[in-house]
């Protein structure tokens, strides 16, 4: 690909002069662009090359996507082509109902929304140039593995050797067809270890057992040559070579190694040896190199992804990696082509979801505290009925009942708003031919129950028409990252999500649902204290308005800090930025400031740290902490706390709480 043309950005931007502002801002960051007056020109265009796109979703809306579609269908596994798409609404369901089918169409996506400050555009292109270029990078390595992958299967073919795995703690035995067929077995045959067992000669059973023993018990290598009975009753020789695989504490998962047969070869076993011993090296070092290459090419793409949807949250990203890690791991007991592929393309498919991955999983992992009130819950429903009926389209009808006289439910609004989105959508999901969504709420008391503990309850039922679950299904429905959806349509934390917020505020989730019958999902939570009844404040989710303050803004990572920054002065603040405790300090001492905002995860000096140096300085100057944690063990400080990742709304809010505070 022509290196001019792949890192060129297109923009589509048909309305005023749109297009015309994004390209001067892209040449004032040296980013060349190309503008596409129509849909069809810009999947030409990206056919062509390109690093990212920047498209408007007036350009889109009412549009013919297959074009769109089938580009990014057909690009290569190593691809995931990041697109910029500028949104009046943002890129929130809540406020934005398109942004879901934007998502899912597109897949690497980031929202700006519209009007945005240069710095915004500009950061995400640049973010979006260096994780294209990480791709193409990725391309060359996978490119340079499967022509040694290539090289091995043409050596191994050449030495008419088969291979194997032996899982230990599943005791199961996995074999190439080379390998069957040294034991007189097609392809398609199974191959168990007790089959092994069972067609090596009696006389030499106990030899082979004794070598496999020998090796997991000194983590010496494999090798044994027996005889072997084929179904056709005829005996031949086999030469067995393997390794024991270790985990990262020492502890044995298994063999892995060749097979070879030599019956019309005993008198060449030096040889032979020496052949398959240079073999295995070979495997072995193609394994650690294809590993190393992926692992290097999942972490930059899912740290790009995540850095763009979380805006702060870097510091728990490595939590991310762990699907990616468990993947390689079975990639290195697997030297089979197809398995390597499977693996890939799982690896590939969670990359390509984890965008909305990364805010299910912050919210699954409880990293927030739970804002607990005494919340009506009808009155959330009904105020939420407009934003759930445009998420299920106008194929499903939607309907909310409520008892008399509810009582008050303890739970943190904002969290049971999101589940009960995430219950509609399911339910959408699940009535792909449209059908009925039902909301009922009513109050339940529970005297004696194995999951709750006695007194009163409020219950939620959502309830569709769609297909339902069987009872397989259904008792695995909660667990994280169960999904029976297809890839790209769900992460499998949905309802994990919904039981945490459930189990979390004192109740608890439970599922009803019969193949063919529908499904009922239903939320407990405890009922509020009768003194409690008072309904709860309105939830604000417009962006609070504050007199402009000169904000001394901290924070070691320069992405998140620049965000942040941006965000405030939009606001209308001043922002003076440090990268550190020390050289905020030194800023502090030299002028005044009429608010601190700080990271508390910082080297050398964390954030409560710096809170106690500046309070030194001035007692009363208002500090409010920035964290990704759900608790700051054992601060004691008097600091304002906003959690990671926050939304602009919520920064305000907590601007002006802390500013307000401090009057």
């Amino acid at each position: 690909m022509n290196a001019t043309l792949s890192e060129r950005a297109i923009i589509l931007a048909p309305r005023g002069r749109d297009a015309d502002i994004a390209g001067a801002i892209l040449r004032e960051a040296a980013i060349d662009s190309v503008t596409a007056l129509a849909l069809p020109q810009l999947v030409k265009e990206l056919h062509a090359g390109a690093a990212f796109a920047l498209v408007t979703d007036d350009a889109l809306a009412g549009a013919d996507l297959r074009g769109i579609a089938g580009f990014l269908q057909a690009q290569g596994e190593w691809s995931d082509f990041p697109f910029i798409l500028l949104t009046e609404r943002g890129g929130s369901i809540e406020r934005n109902p398109a942004a879901g089918r934007y998502l899912e169409l597109l897949g690497n996506v980031t929202f700006l929304e519209r009007p945005f400050h240069p710095t915004s555009l500009i950061s995400a292109a640049k973010a979006a140039l260096r994780g294209r270029r990480r791709q193409y990078d990725a391309r060359t390595r996978l490119e340079e593995i499967r022509e040694g992958a290539q090289q091995l299967r043409v050596a191994l073919a050449a030495g008419k050797l088969g291979a194997w795995s032996f899982d230990l703690a599943a005791m199961r035995l996995d074999a190439s067809k080379d390998c069957k067929a040294q034991y007189g077995l097609r392809a398609e045959d199974d191959f168990t270890y007790d089959d092994l067992i069972a067609c090596v000669h009696p006389d030499d059973r106990e030899l082979m057992k004794s070598e496999i023993r020998r090796s997991l018990a000194t983590g010496a290598d494999y090798d044994v040559e027996y005889r072997c009975r084929w179904p056709d009753a005829s005996l031949h020789w086999v030469q067995v070579r393997g390794r024991p695989q270790f985990d990262a504490a020492g502890g044995v998962l298994g063999l892995t190694g060749v097979s070879q047969d030599i019956t019309a070869r005993k008198t060449a076993e030096e040889t032979l040896r020496n052949f398959a011993a240079e073999l295995e090296q070979r495997v072995a070092e193609r394994t650690r190199e294809y590993a190393d290459a992926m692992a290097q090419l999942h972490e930059a793409q899912k740290l790009e992804t995540l850095g763009q949807l979380t805006g702060g949250v870097a510091h728990d990203f490595n939590n991310l990696l762990t699907p990616i890690v468990g993947s390689l791991d079975l990639i290195r007991q697997k030297i089979s082509e197809e398995r390597l592929l499977k693996l890939v393309d799982g690896a590939l498919q969670a990359s390509e979801r984890a965008r909305t991955l990364v805010a299910r999983l912050l919210a699954f992992a409880r990293r927030q505290n739970l804002e607990t009130l005494p919340v009506d819950v009808a009155a959330l429903i009904g105020g939420m009925a407009d934003l759930i009926q445009r998420s299920v389209g106008p194929t499903i009808a939607l309907e909310v009942k409520a008892a008399d006289q509810l009582p008050a439910a303890m739970v943190d609004p904002h969290q049971l708003e999101l589940a009960l989105l995430n219950l509609a959508i399911n339910a959408r999901d699940a009535m792909a031919k449209g059908g009925r969504l039902q909301i009922a709420v009513d109050a339940v008391a529970v005297d004696k129950d194995a999951e709750l503990a006695a007194g009163q309850y409020v219950r939620i039922a959502v309830s569709d028409s769609g297909g339902g679950m069987d009872a397989q299904t259904l008792a695995r429905a909660v667990e994280p990252f169960y999904s029976t959806k297809g890839v790209g349509r769900g992460t499998g934390l949905g309802l994990s999500m919904v039981h945490g917020l459930a189990a979390q505020s004192g109740g608890r989730l439970r599922l009803m649902s019969e193949a063919g019958a529908g499904t009922t999902a239903e939320i407990w939570l405890p009922a509020a204290a009768a003194a409690a009844l008072s309904p709860p404040p309105q939830i604000d989710r417009a962006i609070a308005v504050t007199p402009s303050l000169t904000v001394l803004l901290v924070d070691d990572e320069e992405p998140a800090r620049s965000s942040t920054a941006a965000i405030l002065e939009d606001m209308g603040h001043e922002v003076v930025q440090a990268g550190s405790g020390e050289t905020a300090l030194h800023l502090f001492r030299a002028r005044p400031f009429d608010l601190i905002i700080t990271d508390y995860l910082m080297p050398a000096m964390n954030g409560l740290e710096l809170a106690a140096a500046a309070r030194k300085v001035r007692s009363s100057i208002p500090i409010l902490m920035i964290t990704g944690f759900a608790d700051i063990a054992g601060t004691g400080a008097n600091v304002a706390r906003l959690s990671k990742p926050f939304r602009v709304a919520e920064l305000a809010g907590a601007v002006r709480e802390v500013a307000r505070a401090a009057m």
